[in-house]
This record gives structure tokens, C-alpha cells and sequence, in this order.
């Protein structure tokens, strides 16, 4: 094989992996907006419907890696085409948890007995932001673009700090001696999860800046899963 051949094999499969971590970042997107619409509507078959589907992203992940694993050992790429296909195979496990804490809503909202709690109108808010870092950490990586991940990265204190003031009021709830426990104990759960999930999407972005431009973020994150 010339090497002609060789570099638009490896531009050929590559092309592959990005569209399976296209396919997986679309699929996990789409289960975490349900996730949240299931909660904010009191929709519990919506909920299960999420359950279901996330089996789908395991199947994609491990489609990501097979095809990762066989790149490297077929082509040897190095530099810029490794780092690529080094930050597919890890982002494809951490669209994987996304998809896990998508699910881990939906099975906190399937436990919920008062969808008129009160506390359950701060939690779109916070989700929307980490849905629209998972969206913008996705384009990202389609872009290439450090830029764009690094916005990404400072978005996540917002997350965080909306999480913090939603635990705080739940906390306090609970202290009623009137709290409705299981609805205030798993809204704890699921602003745990979205909080998770806005620590997933900075790691993509974490992932892309290194694959883009070979070096670490500043002041990185801490890993989360």
C-alpha cells in the first residue's frame, strides 16, 4: 500500500470514529433532555423509556472502542493522529456515564410520590447549562476547537454553583418536620447526577483541548466519573 493509501485509510477511519462518537454524544444528549422532561412533566413512561434506551450507548461505546483499538494497531498513528484517537476512546466513556446518569434521573423520577414539590422548578435551570455544555463540548470535538473548549470548562461553575444553592434548599426541607423525604431525597440524587454530568462534559472538553493542541488545559479539572 502506497503511502497515499495508507494516510486516506487512516482519514477513512477516523472519519468512523468521529461519527460513532457523533452518533453516541446525540444519543446521550438526547436521553438526558428526556431525563428532565420526564421529571419536570411527572412523565414516568417517558422515564422508562430513558432506562431502556441507554443500553444503546453501551453498545456504541463499544463499538468506539473496538474501532479505536484496531486503528492504533492497524495504522500506528502518531502525534496529532493519536492524540485523536486516544481522546475519541475516552470520550466515548464519558458520554457512556452520561448516558448512566440520564438513567439515574429516570429512575429517581419513576420513586418521586410530589411532582409539585418545589424545589423541582430550580432543576431545569441547572440542567439546561449542563446540556448546553455537553452540546458546546460535542462541537468542540467535531471542530477541533480549544477555544470552544475552554468556554465549555468555565461554564461548569455555574453548574456547580446552582447545585450547591438547590442542595442547600433541600437540606433545609428535610429539617421540616413536615419534609416529604422520598421526593426531597431523590431530587438530592438527581441534582447529583446533572452536577455529574456537567463534570462529564468538562472532561470532553478537557479531552479536545489536549487533542487539538497537545497540551493540558490551565487550571484542569479534577477528573470526575
Amino acid at each position: 500500500m502506497t503511502q497515499d493509501h495508507m494516510l486516506r485509510a487512516f482519514d477513512d477511519d477516523l472519519g468512523q470514529l468521529n461519527a460513532l462518537i457523533a452518533q453516541m454524544g446525540g444519543h446521550a444528549e438526547s436521553l438526558f433532555r428526556d431525563a428532565i422532561d420526564a421529571l419536570r412533566r411527572g412523565d414516568q413512561d417517558l422515564a422508562r423509556d430513558v432506562i431502556v434506551r441507554d443500553k444503546a450507548l453501551d453498545a456504541l461505546e463499544a463499538d468506539v472502542e473496538r474501532l479505536a483499538v484496531e486503528l492504533i494497531a492497524r495504522r500506528a498513528p502518531l502525534g496529532d493522529d493519536l492524540r485523536q484517537v486516544v481522546a475519541a476512546f475516552k470520550i466515548s466513556g464519558m458520554l457512556e456515564r452520561v448516558g448512566d446518569h440520564a438513567k439515574n434521573i429516570a429512575r429517581s423520577t419513576l420513586k418521586i410520590d410530589d411532582f409539585r414539590f418545589a424545589a423541582l422548578a430550580q432543576v431545569p435551570a441547572v440542567a439546561e447549562i449542563a446540556e448546553g455544555m455537553i452540546h458546546s463540548a460535542l462541537d468542540a470535538y467535531a471542530a477541533q476547537d480549544a477555544l470552544l473548549a475552554e468556554d465549555v470548562v468555565a461554564r461548569d461553575d455555574e453548574v456547580d454553583a446552582l447545585y450547591r444553592d438547590l442542595i442547600r434548599h433541600l437540606i433545609n426541607h428535610l429539617s421540616d418536620q413536615s419534609a416529604n423525604v422520598i421526593t426531597a431525597t431523590e431530587l438530592l440524587l438527581i441534582a447529583r447526577n446533572i452536577e455529574r454530568i456537567g463534570d462529564n462534559a468538562t472532561n470532553v472538553a478537557e479531552a479536545v483541548y489536549y487533542a487539538a493542541t497537545g497540551a493540558i488545559m490551565p487550571d484542569r479539572h479534577k477528573f470526575i466519573d
